[in-house]
């Protein structure tokens, strides 16, 4: 099947079939969860950032001035509800006087009078989380199978697909998915725009400006995720580019400046609010192994782990492995792996993980071409199995 040049192959059921299965999985758990406290906070100051209500004088949101956590889940999680407020109170406009959920039919009311109306708040609040925690993975087999083939696209995007950690954060608001999200699609939108100019001049244009919206969301994630992507990717940009390694520094220096007028929006055009970007010391990191020892440990992730623990030794022990394209998210997820921040609770050993999936389905696809072909399929099909196994029963309580 072939839809205006997207060729609807085995390799792209495959892994519609895997995105599937992981909905499956993202429905499944919602349904099971009810609501926390934190999908409060995500919801009532997301919606204050679109309804713009006075919240506390001085700040940009009740919950002050996200000096900490990034803007965009909050905006991310308050859309969908705002939306659906701004729908109930325009349907309002044709209900007689006394059945309207205002008295006066006006919108600027305070954010909260249509809350008793409001249905499906919990899907409302989580499913763009699920969205974009799907683009992830879309993003990642597409990287993976452009650069390692089919079966290490497939490999890869399998071991995301059931992996705990990645369905956690999928499934309630949090900044964490969408910095993993925003992360992960800059490091590889540089590296494409090093390759975009050693082709013609208009192909530059549109990349470069997808390069900065990378950066302002990766930041408005996390301004961790987006100062570390953007440094990551004009390391990469600076060693692709060879020839045009002039044009690396204007082209990395302007879509930073671009991505802070992009975020400046984000915070509303609010200098008090934007301001604490650079005050707030969300950016504080140092080193620990500890967050990543526990995450090794943990039962639930034994076919994930022995997955990057061979692919590792192979990557060591053969000699055709070792080549950019495994090199470049080996580095990017041994840099991202011990970090912690010190000054806000964020996990940037989660925004590692595409980079390891990425490495495990290379270093397996080249296994692959060799003459123990069979030994690595059946290897390949038996991990996933058992990570599928442990992710279903984690999920359902049945594995702690």
């Amino acid at each position: 099947m072939e839809l205006r040049g997207f060729t609807l192959g085995r390799p792209q059921r495959v892994a519609l079939l895997l995105l599937v299965l992981m909905l499956g999985e993202c429905l499944w758990t919602i349904a099971r969860e009810p609501l926390e406290a934190n999908d409060y906070r995500f919801a009532s100051c997301g919606r204050e950032m679109w309804e713009r209500p006075s919240a506390i004088s001085g700040y940009f949101t009740s919950c002050g001035n996200l000096n900490g956590d990034g803007v965009l889940g909050y905006r991310l999680a308050g859309f969908p509800l705002s939306v659906e407020r701004a729908v109930l109170l325009t349907a309002d406009h044709f209900r007689q006087p006394e059945n309207r959920l205002y008295a006066t039919g006006s919108l600027s009311g305070s954010a909260w009078e249509a809350r008793h109306e409001m249905v499906g708040v919990k899907w409302l609040l989580r499913l763009p989380f699920v969205f974009f925690a799907l683009w992830a993975g879309g993003g990642l087999w597409w990287v993976s199978r452009r650069l390692f083939g089919n079966e290490g696209g497939a490999l890869a995007l399998a071991l995301y697909v059931f992996c705990p950690a990645i369905l956690h954060y999928a499934t309630r608001p949090n900044n964490e998915v969408l910095a993993l999200w925003g992360l992960y699609g800059l490091v590889y939108t540089a590296i494409g725009v090093a390759h975009a100019l050693q082709g013609p001049r208009r192909k530059w244009k549109p990349r470069i400006l997808l390069l900065t919206a990378s950066i302002a969301l990766t930041a408005a994630a996390h301004t961790l995720a987006g100062v570390l992507g953007w440094l990551f990717g004009f390391g990469l940009f600076l060693y692709v580019a060879e020839r045009r390694r002039a044009q690396a520094v204007p082209i990395m220096v302007f879509s930073g400046l671009g991505s802070l007028l992009v975020l400046f929006v984000l915070f509303g055009l609010r200098p008090s609010a934007f301001q604490y970007v650079f005050l707030g010391g969300s950016a504080r990191f140092w080193w620990s192994c500890s967050q990543v020892v526990r995450w090794i440990g943990a039962p639930q992730n034994a076919g994930i782990v022995a997955a990057a623990g061979i692919a590792f030794l192979l990557y060591l022990g053969v000699k055709r492995s070792r080549y950019f394209g495994n090199t470049t998210p080996l580095l990017v997820g041994l840099g991202l792996l011990p970090l912690y921040t010190t000054q806000v609770v964020t996990a940037p050993w989660l925004w590692a993980m595409p980079f390891v999936f990425t490495f495990v389905g290379g270093v397996f696809a080249d296994a692959l071409e060799t003459r123990y072909r069979r030994l690595y399929v059946t290897l390949s099909g038996a991990l996933v199995m058992m990570q599928a196994m442990l992710c279903v029963a984690f999920l359902g309580g049945w594995l702690r």
